[in-house]
C-alpha cells in the first residue's frame, strides 16, 4: 500500500508503480539513465507524462531547443499510466454555457475549439507516428443517470446548436440508448459526441517518448529535481546531486507536482484520487445479453460521476472517484463501491475484479486548467480529468507562449492558478463536497 498523498508528502519518487490493467498488458522496458553529472540545456522539462513528453517534443522540433527531461520515477508511474485512456473535448468540469456565462460566449467557442483541436491532434501523433494504443470506436456518450438529467442535456444540445454552432454531437432518448449502444439501467437518454475515442493511455505514452527521443530531447529517469531557483534569470537546478542550469523550464507534472518545487504552483491544485475497476473477459454473447454493445467512452451525469467502456479484449472497465485522503487509496470498499455501481447499471452481468488502482487528477480553483509562464518558467496544471486530450493542444501552447509566440488570448492560456484559501485544509473541503455532492446525487 503506498498511500502517496502529494499535498502531505513531498514528492513521489520510490512510490509503487499503479498494479494496473495498463501496465499489464504493456511493455515499458528498462527505464532511460539516471542523470549522473552536471548539465547545461536550454529548457529543462520536470515530469515525463504526456505534458512533459510533448511540450519536449514540441520544443525540441518546432524551436530547436536542446531540451533535457527529468522523470522522478520511470515514465509510466504517474497519471498518464492511471487514467481511463478517454480522449474527448472535454473541459473537465465547466460546461460550455458555464464558461460562456464566465467568459462570454466568444470565450466559449474558442476553448470549445481548442479542445476539439486537441482530440484531433492526439489522433494525429498516433497516426503520423504509427503508435499502436488500441484505438477504438469513435464517439463519447454523456449519459443521464435519471429523468432530470436528460432535460439538462437537451437543454445542453439546444445551446450547443444555438449558440456553439456546433453539430458534432446528437441527442438520443431512452430507447435510442437502449436499441444502439446499452441497456444501462441507469440510463435515461444520452448526448453522443462525435469527436472522441478510447485508447491504452500507457502505450500512447510510450509511443510519446519514443515522439520525444527521436526529436533529440534527453530523457533522464529515477532523476528527481530537488532544487529550483532563478538567480539573475537563470535557473539552476538540482538533480540527484548534481547541478543543472538551463534558460527556461517547464513544470509538468501536474497531480504530482513535488510540494514544495515552486511558488507559482505551490497551494494552487487540489490533487483528487480517481479508482478503477476492469473485469475479467466476458465473451461477446455475456456483453450483448447484458446490454453493453457500444466500444464508445461512457460517462454518466452525477456530480460524482461514473465512467466506464467495454475494452478490445471483452473486459470492462469502470471508474469513479476514490478515497479523499491518500492514505486509504487502497481500501478495498472503493474497489466494491465501483463493483455496485456497474452492478446498478448492468444489474445480472456476472463478472470478476481482474484490476483495481488508483491515481491523481488535478483540479483548479476555479475548474479550468492553467498554461501559464511567468520569468521564463511554465507550468500546465489543473486538466481536472481531461489531460489524456488537452494535453496535446496545452504542450503546444506551453512551448510556444515560453519562446515568445502568440497564443490565443484565453484565460486557460493568460491567468495564472488561484491560490486555495487555507490550502491546508483543502483535503476537509474535498471531504465536504464529497458529502454534499453524494446526498444530492441520490436526490436527483
Amino acid at each position: 500500500m503506498s498511500g502517496f498523498d502529494p499535498l502531505t508528502q513531498p514528492h513521489c519518487q520510490g512510490q509503487a508503480f499503479a498494479k494496473s490493467y495498463w501496465a499489464a498488458t504493456c511493455d515499458i522496458g528498462e527505464p532511460s539513465s539516471a542523470l549522473d553529472s552536471p548539465l547545461q540545456v536550454d529548457v529543462a522539462v520536470i515530469g515525463g507524462g504526456f505534458t512533459g513528453l510533448l511540450t519536449a517534443y514540441h520544443l525540441a522540433t518546432t524551436f530547436q531547443q536542446n531540451v533535457a527531461l527529468f522523470e522522478a520515477n520511470q515514465i509510466g508511474f504517474g497519471a498518464s499510466a492511471r487514467n481511463a485512456g478517454f480522449v474527448l473535448p472535454s473541459t473537465g468540469r465547466l460546461g460550455y454555457s458555464q464558461i460562456a456565462k464566465r467568459y462570454g460566449v466568444d470565450i466559449s467557442k474558442s476553448i470549445y475549439q481548442e479542445y476539439n483541436d486537441a482530440v484531433d491532434r492526439v489522433r494525429d501523433h498516433i497516426k503520423v507516428n504509427q503508435i499502436e494504443c488500441n484505438v477504438q470506436a469513435s464517439g463519447y456518450l454523456k449519459v443521464a443517470h435519471n429523468q432530470q438529467a436528460f432535460s439538462l442535456l437537451k437543454a445542453q444540445s439546444e445551446y450547443l446548436n444555438s449558440t456553439m454552432d456546433c453539430n458534432k454531437h446528437q441527442l438520443l432518448d431512452q430507447q435510442q440508448l437502449r436499441d444502439a449502444y446499452m441497456r444501462n439501467q441507469q440510463g435515461f437518454g444520452a448526448l453522443r459526441f462525435d469527436n472522441a475515442f478510447g485508447v491504452h493511455p500507457l502505450k500512447l505514452l510510450m509511443g510519446y517518448k519514443a515522439m520525444a527521443q527521436q526529436a533529440g530531447v534527453k530523457i533522464y529517469e529515477n532523476s528527481l529535481v530537488t532544487h529550483h531557483q532563478s538567480p539573475n534569470g537563470k535557473h539552476h537546478l538540482e538533480v540527484n546531486g548534481h547541478k543543472v542550469s538551463a534558460d527556461k523550464v517547464v513544470i509538468a507534472a501536474n497531480a504530482y507536482s513535488q510540494r514544495n518545487l515552486s511558488p507559482l504552483t505551490q497551494g494552487r491544485y487540489l490533487p483528487i484520487l480517481s479508482s478503477i475497476i476492469v473485469t475479467n473477459p466476458l465473451s461477446d454473447d455475456v456483453l450483448n445479453a447484458h446490454g453493453l454493445f457500444t466500444e464508445q467512452v461512457v460517462m454518466d451525469t452525477r456530480r460524482l460521476k461514473y465512467y466506464y467502456r467495454r475494452l478490445p479484449d471483452n473486459r470492462i472497465l469502470f471508474g469513479g472517484r476514490g478515497a479523499v485522503f491518500g492514505h486509504s487509496q487502497d481500501n478495498l470498499k472503493y474497489q466494491h463501491n465501483l463493483q455496485t455501481a456497474l452492478k446498478d447499471c448492468f444489474a445480472k452481468l456476472p463478472f470478476t475484479v481482474d484490476y483495481f488502482w488508483s491515481g491523481y487528477i488535478a483540479a483548479a480553483l476555479d475548474d479550468i486548467p492553467h498554461i501559464y509562464t511567468e520569468n521564463n518558467t511554465g507550468y500546465i496544471l489543473g486538466y481536472c480529468g481531461s489531460g489524456v486530450a488537452f494535453s496535446a493542444q496545452a504542450s503546444k501552447r506551453l512551448a510556444e507562449k515560453l519562446m515568445g509566440q502568440p497564443v490565443p488570448n484565453l484565460p486557460i492560456y493568460t491567468k495564472p492558478l488561484p491560490t486555495f484559501p487555507l490550502p491546508q485544509l483543502r483535503r476537509f473541503g474535498q471531504l465536504a463536497y464529497y458529502q454534499y455532492a453524494q446526498i444530492m446525487d441520490k436526490l436527483g
